[in-house]
């Protein structure tokens, strides 16, 4: 009973010992070492200098210009009713003390009308206006630069993914070595720059927009102020 399971034991065993190829084709082949983002952006060569810089600058406007945006908007609780109080009593110079303690723009363009008032109504709405205007283009300084950045990361990146490119096949003319490995062996590190060109104009994209949707939100708010402060003066 047990002979002839012994007999196909031992002859596996021996096709094992006289066959190594087949032993080794059997065996699962070794995977490729993975490459990690620092070798990857090293591979991408030198145009990943100035997509990486573009990259820098994207996150320090945005860093700066959302905390700027954010303390701009920052108002003491019910300021344009404690300015309706004061000027509702005659208090001009308490009005004024207010703003002027007060770092905001919407709290500078409401002092810009109270230092105007005794001027015809129409000149404290220009004055307030064009203090409006100037609060406003502090506010979304630097903005316009992520939307170039969307636009430029890309094509640099494109450009370097051409260029890698047209390296390669010169390099196979000149040499006449022909094939897949040497093709696939340069291209998948020249894309890198096209990731990275597309990954940078995203982040650019995503942060103008938000920035200037929070532009807004305050431009909306200071209008409204604006208003306001123009009907606390003519029930005055």
């Amino acid at each position: 009973m047990f002979e002839p399971f012994l007999l196909q034991i031992t002859t596996a065993a021996a096709d094992s010992t006289t066959n190594p190829a087949a032993t080794a084709a059997a065996a699962p082949a070794a995977q490729p070492d993975s490459l990690s983002v620092i070798d990857l952006i090293f591979q991408g060569g030198w145009i990943m200098v100035p997509i990486l810089l573009l990259f820098s600058v994207s996150v320090y406007i945005i860093l700066e210009r959302y905390l700027t945006i954010r303390k701009a908007a920052a108002l003491p609780e019910g300021f344009m009713n404690q300015i309706r109080n004061l000027m509702v009593k005659g208090d001009l110079q308490g009005a004024k003390m207010l703003t002027a303690q007060t770092a905001s723009p919407l709290a500078r363009m409401i002092e810009k009308g109270i230092r105007r008032i005794g001027l015809p109504l129409k000149e404290i709405e220009t004055s307030v206006e064009n203090v409006g205007k100037v609060e406003i283009a502090r506010l979304e300084k630097n903005i316009s630069i992520l939307g170039i950045i969307a636009g430029i990361a890309p094509m640099l990146g494109f450009v370097g993914t051409i260029v890698g490119v047209i390296n390669i096949f010169y390099a196979i003319s000149s040499t006449g070595d022909f094939g897949i490995a040497q093709i696939s062996g340069g291209l998948y590190t020249k894309m890198v720059t096209s990731a990275a060109g597309l990954i940078v104009g995203m982040v650019a994209h995503v942060g103008y927009h938000w920035l200037s949707i929070m532009v807004e939100r305050l431009v909306f708010r200071m209008e409204n102020s604006a208003i306001e402060f123009m009907d606390i003066l003519q029930d005055n």
